[in-house]
């Protein structure tokens, strides 16, 4: 078994300001994290479905192209669960369409919440640093385009590590 996750890397020089910023609040799990817009969970498989789910993903990405993706501000999702999180004000839909599309066949699955696209910079801690990443990244604003999303594979000692890049291919319409 391994644990396996899916998701769109933020860029840099975004992703080690946000990922700097989680570890300086004290979250001892942020070095080994990759700042990211989750697609699906951690999940647990087989190791011998690994093929499978690498062409399912192949065959994902060939189903949604490119989109844009906007960050700014913060939110949370106290006091139901303890983040805080920078906000996806433009991209939602084009994270849910590619969502969609890599939770089915191998990694279909029932989600504990309702998919809402973030990215955590704040998890686990004391209320006060909660707040504190709230107030302090409220101005944050980052703007890309999503070309592609990562697997990644979950190992102990190096925490979260993209394993493979799936491009997006589809054809742009309009």
């Amino acid at each position: 078994m391994r644990t396996i996750g899916v998701a769109i890397a933020i860029p840099e020089p975004w992703a080690s300001q946000l990922q700097d910023y989680r570890t300086s609040l004290g979250d001892a799990t942020a070095t080994m994290i990759p700042t990211h817009i989750t697609l699906v969970p951690p999940t647990e498989i087989h190791d011998d479905l690994l093929p499978d789910v690498e062409s399912h993903l192949e065959a994902a990405a060939s189903r949604v192209g490119p989109f844009s993706v906007h960050l700014r501000g913060t939110g949370t999702f106290r006091p139901v669960s303890p983040v805080v999180f920078v906000a996806v004000v433009q991209g939602i839909s084009g994270c849910e369409q590619l969502a969609n599309a890599v939770r089915q066949g191998p990694l279909d699955q029932k989600l504990t919440f309702p998919y809402h696209p973030h990215v955590t910079i704040a998890h686990d801690l004391p209320d006060a640093s909660l707040d504190k990443a709230f107030g302090e990244l409220a101005d944050f604003e980052c703007e890309w385009s999503v070309e592609e999303f990562h697997l990644y594979v979950h190992d102990d000692t190096d925490g979260w590590r993209p394993t493979r890049e799936f491009a997006l291919r589809a054809a742009l319409t309009g």
